[in-house]
């Protein structure tokens, strides 16, 4: 993570509730303006990273079956 980004991180976090919502509601319209092109390579560059996390052993894979298992518990949590 850039250092610019956790400095924005922790102003946001001193925000109150509303406004964050507020702040992450123009971020996402934000990256509604991104064209095809710039999000393909934006997902490139997260697959790259992430493939490199694995092979490091940073990160760890898990089977399909937990993943899917992990999901629906936490959306269960949800209701």
């Amino acid at each position: 993570m850039s250092t610019e980004l956790e400095k924005c991180e922790q102003h946001a976090k001193h925000l109150s509730l509303q406004d964050r919502a507020l702040l992450i509601r123009r971020l996402i319209e934000g990256l509604d303006n991104i064209d095809e092109q710039q999000l393909e390579q934006l997902w490139i560059q997260e697959a790259s990273r992430r493939v490199q996390r694995f092979k490091t052993g940073e990160i760890k894979a898990r089977s399909s079956e937990d993943v899917y298992r992990d999901a629906r518990k936490r959306l269960q949590e949800m209701r």
